[in-house]
């Protein structure tokens, strides 16, 4: 099965939440997950967003500027196998 999403990675959870709450406020539909392992240990939180709102998070991201985070990307699940690319660092 595959999956396919984007998570906003951050190194501290005061910022995913920041995030989380900015994106909930424009109508995204954001929910915090565990941060994959291969994106980073981090603070272990992410902001999790459907692919087709990217533009729209990126924009939120470029206009808050949040600190402490590891970065933007798209992350495809199939076959047991985790693809990540980088949307923004």
């Amino acid at each position: 099965m595959q999956e396919r999403f984007g998570i906003a990675a951050f190194r501290s959870r005061q910022q995913a939440l920041r995030l989380e709450a900015a994106l909930k406020k424009e109508g995204l539909p954001v929910r915090m997950i565990s941060t994959p392992r291969e994106v980073a240990l981090g603070c272990g939180l992410s902001v999790r967003f459907e692919g087709q709102d990217a533009p729209r998070v990126l924009a939120a991201v470029e206009r808050l500027r949040p600190q402490n985070m590891i970065g933007v990307y798209d992350v495809e699940n199939a076959g047991g196998r985790t693809k990540l690319t980088v949307l923004r660092r």
